[in-house]
Formats: C-alpha cells, sequence, structure tokens
C-alpha cells in the first residue's frame, strides 16, 4: 500500500484527506491507511500545508478569488487555520481580480452601469469578495461615481 500511496503522490500533490479517499476506493483498509499516511507526513512527503500553498497558487493563476480557492480547501479537508494561512499568503487579491477583469473583457472601462454590474457579478462567481471587485478600476459603487 506505501508504493501505492507513493505513486499517487508522484503524480501530483494531495491533501491528507484526499489520499486517504484514493487508497480506501483502492480497497485498502483504514487502520493500515492511517499508519501509511502518518509515516509519509513524517517523512515530508504528505504535507497538507504545502497542498494548500500550491492549490492557491494554481487556482489563482487560472483567475480565482480567495472564496472560491477556500471553497476548493474545504473541499479537500484542509483545516480552516492552515487554508486561512495559505490564502493571506496568496497574491494580492484587488491585482489579480484586475487582471481576471481585464483577460475577460479588456483594459478598457465598462461603458455603463449595465456593462459595469455584469463585470462585477463575473468577478463574484469567479470567488472574489465586494471589496476587491469595487477596488478594480471601473468597478466603483454609484456612491463613488
Amino acid at each position: 500500500m506505501r508504493a501505492g500511496a507513493i505513486a499517487l503522490l508522484g503524480r501530483r500533490e494531495y491533501a491528507r484527506g484526499e489520499l486517504a479517499a484514493a487508497l480506501q476506493r483502492k480497497g485498502y483498509a483504514k487502520d493500515s491507511i492511517a499508519e501509511v499516511l502518518s509515516e509519509l507526513a513524517g517523512e515530508g512527503l504528505l504535507d497538507d500545508a504545502r497542498y494548500a500553498e500550491s492549490l492557491v497558487r494554481q487556482l489563482a493563476g487560472r483567475g480565482q478569488g480567495p472564496t472560491r480557492i477556500r471553497q476548493a480547501l474545504q473541499a479537500a479537508g484542509i483545516t480552516s487555520e492552515l487554508t486561512a494561512a495559505a490564502i493571506d499568503a496568496g497574491p494580492d487579491w484587488r491585482e489579480l481580480a484586475e487582471r481576471t477583469r481585464a483577460r475577460k473583457f479588456g483594459s478598457s472601462q465598462p461603458a455603463g452601469w449595465p456593462e459595469r454590474a455584469r463585470q462585477m457579478r463575473f468577478l463574484q462567481y469567479r470567488g472574489f469578495s465586494t471589496d476587491h471587485v469595487a477596488g478594480v478600476p471601473g468597478n466603483s459603487t454609484p456612491e463613488d461615481d
């Protein structure tokens, strides 16, 4: 089973919970899985903090915001403390929101309120908070105009 776990880790980084689930699907017993995962974690081959940082970099590179990334980390079984630390160490979220908007809609500012609302909804769907979206040039609230 150890060889199977190392083979899985050789393909990509796994969170502890994800690797346990993958090994259970292969038919290994829960007790032996826990033992092997503890050994791998002790050897530094399995590290939830490293996985969280890697996933934040990967998803932020795709233009996803902290809310969506937090959901992905929680789905992978990462603790809230590690999730918060990885997201805090991530990129400048306002700058990423601006780059994501520009990549989708171009560098010109939205022409009117309907287009501005459309762009804001897009960024919120991608996982950016209202504060991040409002910080993007051209996406200020009506009171700011």
